[in-house]
């Protein structure tokens, strides 16, 4: 299996698309929950660099070219945080996963075992 978290979580998806198995489902949504977060700690890495040569402004203008405007009371590691999440969001990999999750539900399977519920 690719440890590239995109290539990944594309490849569940894909695979998802054939199931109905709860179980079978539920161990691909695991697996694609661990890659969705690698995926995010990608993302944070890359634009903790890229945004720390940022000055506060361009920073704002940063994160509202995304959709993630720094808005009032926010730090800026709160900003940078929403900015992660916003490209994280557009990428297709958290895509991807979106549509495993929404799989994987329609047959009754998360991220919590019935033991949990």
């Amino acid at each position: 299996m690719d440890t590239n978290p995109t290539a990944l979580l594309l490849d569940l998806a894909a695979r998802a698309q054939d199931l109905s198995d709860r179980k079978a489902l539920q161990d691909l949504l695991a697996t694609g929950h661990r890659a969705w977060c690698e995926g995010v700690a990608d993302v944070r890495s890359g634009i903790d660099q890229e945004t720390a040569r940022l000055s506060d402004r361009q920073l704002a203008e940063r994160c509202a070219a995304v959709g993630a405007p720094w808005e009032k009371g926010m730090t800026r590691s709160e900003a940078v945080s929403a900015l992660v999440f916003a490209t994280w969001d557009a990428a297709p990999a958290a895509m991807a996963y979106t549509e495993l999750e929404e799989r994987a539900a329609r047959f009754g399977a998360c991220l919590l075992g019935e033991e949990v519920l």
